[in-house]
Order: structure tokens, then C-alpha cells, then sequence
């Protein structure tokens, strides 16, 4: 029974035993209608002001993004480290026991500089020696020179002497040429790293002395998984990152190697660095390799992607009947990216994607911003 009717008898009951059943009938009747019309006209103002409140309240809150048209990149992620093109490990040329070092670390030098002397007495008393028999030599030599010239002697006597003085010139190069490798010289210009040896050491070829580095011309270089390796070439896109000193920098790959490491599996990649005084070999670098972009393309947050029957979808807001209500809006999914989804189909710029509250909606639903 409706409720309005149920409100409408005790009325008329009450009505019809206050009169008591006197006066004239038609005209109690006719003032009982209007009574009712009036009463049913208050119960329908109020039903539908009652129906209004629970629609209101049927609405649920949501927030709503509007989709635009961005750039999508994919990148590989790997971890490499800061390297020096030129990171030296020096040591002496000659054998011997060190007597000086001249340099000391953090020290700038030039190549060709002096850094150590390894003990050159022995050589110095040879040299010294054989300068004295090269002075005989060369008198004898001019001696013979002459008196060849006149015809005197034998002509033997003259290349005797003559071979004596070249025999001697060439072992006094010798001895010259060994001399200079008694001295530890940079072998590049750069930044003492490290004093390795102390005066007393015993150098010898093969045994380092000394660290330089050029921290001029530094390079990160990184091993990539050989399953990306058709995917990787000279010139690409990467975005490196250095957590220690909190920077990031966009530059190109300037190496990608052509072989695959047995052993790791993987290939190698260089990237250039610019001359920079915070940077430091051996500093970890986070490498973002570019191996896929496109533009104009719709990107949403990965979270917002729900699934029924293993299909992806979303819920979109959409004015229906002057009210909005939510949509569900099938997808097709590209690739993603740190919590970020490309969406190849089922969304267009101008869209607008439901970001909270979308749990548990349904198409239709009434909603409220």
C-alpha cells in the first residue's frame, strides 16, 4: 500500500467522527477531498525532496585527472662507475735501491717529470771512468788522423784508433741512456693519487710507484647483459646519475663493445664525462640507457590499471543525463616504467581518468568531485 494513502485514512477517520455524522454529506465530502489534495501535495513536495537527498548521498567521491599527450621513455637500468682514460700505475724503468722522491700525493705534475731517483752512483763512476778513456782515445784517434793524412803509418793504425773512439762514444750512449732510466718520470700529466715507495725501497720494472690519474678525462663505463645488446650502439641516449655528490647528467653512449664477456655475459659501454673538479674514479654512477621513446603519447600511473578476466581497464568520468557518472574503459597496455604505463588504446588526450575512489565503481555510478 502506498505510504501516502496510509497517511491519508486516519485523516478522514478523524475528519468524519469530529463532525459526527451531522450536515449535509456532499459538503463534508467536498471539504474532505480538498483536505486530501492538499495533504497529498505537502507528502509529494516532501518525497521529492527526500528522494533528492538520497541521490546526493548514493553519490561517491572521486578525484578525476584530465589525460594529456606526453613523452614516454623506457630506459635499461645498469651500474657502472667513473673511470680515468689515463690512470697511471708507475714504476721504474731500472733496477735499484730509491734514494729520493720528489713528488708528494695530490701533487700536479707534467709528464716527463721527475719523481724518484733510483741510485745512480755506480753508473756515474762507469761514466766517469770511461770519459777518461775517451779522451785518450780521441787524442790517439787524431794523431793517427793526422799522420794518415801525410801519408805516415799504416792505415791500419788509423781505423785502430778510429774504432777505439766510436767503441767508446757508443758505450758512453749506453751508459747515458741507462742513467736516465735511474729517474721515475710521469709518464702523463695529471694528479699524483698515490706515493706507493719510500726512499730505501728496491724498484724494479713491473712494480708500481706511484699512481697518476688524469681527472681531466674521465669516463663511466658500465657491463650491460648481452640480452640488450642488440639493443645498444654508439650515440645513444642515457641519463647518468651519481648519488654521492647528488647530480644527474644527459650525454651518449661513446663505446658500445662488439663482443660479449665469456665469463659475465655481458658487453661493455663507455660514456665521455666532462672536466668536472666533483667527480672521482672509482665513483658509482647510475646509468639510464634509452631503448625506447615516443611522443604524444598517453601515459597514466600503473596503480590506476585494474583487471577483469585478465583485460585492463580503467575508470573514466563522463557527464551522463546532466550528471557524472563513471565509465569503464577497456585498454591496451605499451610498456611501463617506474610506476608509469604507456596506453596504446582505449584513452585520447582530453580524457578523464578517475585517480581515487575508482576501487569498487561501476559503470554508471553516479559520482561527486
Amino acid at each position: 500500500m502506498n505510504k501516502r494513502y496510509l497517511f491519508t485514512v486516519p485523516v478522514l477517520a478523524i475528519v468524519i467522527a469530529a463532525c459526527g455524522g451531522g450536515g449535509n454529506k456532499t459538503q463534508q465530502l467536498e471539504k474532505l477531498k480538498q483536505e486530501r489534495a492538499a495533504i497529498d501535495s505537502k507528502i509529494a513536495a516532501l518525497e521529492k525532496e527526500v528522494g533528492k537527498k538520497d541521490t546526493v548521498a548514493r553519490k561517491k567521491d572521486v578525484t578525476v585527472s584530465e589525460v594529456r599527450d606526453t613523452v614516454f621513455e623506457h630506459y635499461i637500468d645498469v651500474q657502472g662507475s667513473v673511470d680515468a682514460r689515463e690512470n697511471v700505475n708507475v714504476s721504474a724503468r731500472a733496477m735499484g735501491v730509491i734514494t729520493a722522491i720528489f713528488v708528494r700525493e695530490g701533487q700536479q705534475v707534467s709528464k716527463g717529470q721527475t719523481l724518484a731517483q733510483v741510485d745512480d752512483q755506480v753508473l756515474k763512476a762507469s761514466m766517469a771512468e770511461l770519459r777518461t778513456q775517451m779522451d785518450l782515445a780521441n787524442i790517439l784517434f787524431e794523431k793517427q788522423k793526422n799522420l794518415w793524412s801525410q801519408k805516415i803509418g799504416s792505415e791500419v793504425q788509423y781505423l785502430n784508433a778510429k774504432n777505439q773512439k766510436e767503441a767508446l762514444e757508443r758505450k758512453m750512449a749506453t751508459l747515458q741512456d741507462q742513467l736516465s732510466q735511474t729517474r721515475i718520470i710521469a709518464p702523463i700529466s695529471g694528479t699524483v693519487d698515490a706515493v706507493i715507495a719510500k726512499v730505501g725501497d728496491n724498484a724494479a720494472p713491473g712494480n708500481p710507484t706511484f699512481r697518476v690519474v688524469n681527472a681531466n678525462n674521465l669516463k663511466v663505463t658500465a657491463n650491460v647483459a648481452e640480452a640488450y645488446a642488440g639493443l645498444l650502439k654508439s650515440g645513444d641516449r642515457v641519463v647518468i646519475a651519481f648519488p654521492d655528490i647528488n647530480r644527474e647528467i644527459k650525454t651518449n653512449i661513446a663505446f658500445a663493445s662488439r663482443t660479449i664477456d665469456p665469463l659475465s655475459r655481458t658487453i661493455k659501454i663507455e660514456v665521455p664525462l666532462k672536466p668536472d673538479n666533483t667527480l672521482r674514479p672509482n665513483m658509482i654512477a647510475h646509468i639510464k640507457i634509452v631503448d625506447y621513446a615516443t611522443s604524444n603519447a598517453v601515459v597514466i600511473p600503473v596503480n590506476l590499471i585494474q583487471y577483469s578476466s585478465g583485460k585492463p581497464f580503467v575508470m573514466v568520468a563522463e557527464s551522463k543525463n546532466g550528471q557524472l557518472a563513471s565509465l569503464r574503459r577497456t585498454i591496451e597496455v605499451g610498456r611501463t616504467y617506474n610506476d608509469k604505463a604507456e596506453i596504446k588504446d582505449g584513452l585520447k588526450a582530453g580524457d578523464k581518468i578517475i585517480t581515487t575512489g575508482y576501487q569498487g565503481l561501476n559503470d554508471n555510478d553516479l559520482i561527486k568531485l
